[in-house]
């Protein structure tokens, strides 16, 4: 039998004393994604879905060009994010039983990453435009800046920070 590093995806630590074969370490990896899904996309969807109705509430005529162009950003980037964020189980469907758990896999596991990612565009967008309504532009630029950097910390720096540490 081989060892359990022959059985690691390209890149993929794998946990200690694990063993398990390749078919079994694709499962869990699907289902440790879809599971990570379940935690981001009703957010998303909550988010896209508030989107859709500010265009009916009775404040929006009353903001300026700027800021109905910032809105029409946050929902093009939410949308966007709803879109990769969902990929997996449309390619999953696409794919079932069709012996690609491998493509699969690292097909989500892209896509996901990139939506996560869009996502916090969005939301960085988002926090943004509600600073420039509430106060003005400068506290529009600092909350922006603010927010992206926590998404890119929290989200990307310390992950791959703990990745390259080893």
């Amino acid at each position: 039998m081989s060892s359990l590093e022959d059985r690691r995806e390209p890149g993929e630590e794998g946990a200690p004393g694990r063993d398990e074969t390749e078919v079994e370490q694709l499962d869990r990896n699907l289902s440790e994604l879809l599971q990570e899904l379940r935690v981001a996309l009703p957010g998303v969807q909550v988010l896209f879905a508030f989107l859709l109705t500010v265009p009916f509430s009775q404040g929006f005529p009353g903001l300026s060009d700027f800021q109905r162009r910032a809105y029409f950003v946050v929902l093009a980037l939410t949308a966007v994010s709803t879109v990769l964020l969902i990929a997996p189980t449309a390619y999953h469907r696409v794919l079932f039983r069709e012996g690609k758990r491998r493509e699969i896999v690292t097909y989500s596991n892209r896509v996901v990453i990139l939506g996560l990612g869009v996502l916090a565009l969005a939301m960085t967008t988002a926090v943004a435009l509600i600073a420039h309504i509430v106060f003005d532009e400068a506290a529009a630029i600092i909350t922006g800046i603010l927010a992206l950097a926590l998404f890119v910390l929290l989200w990307y720096v310390l992950p791959l920070a703990v990745r390259r540490s080893g």
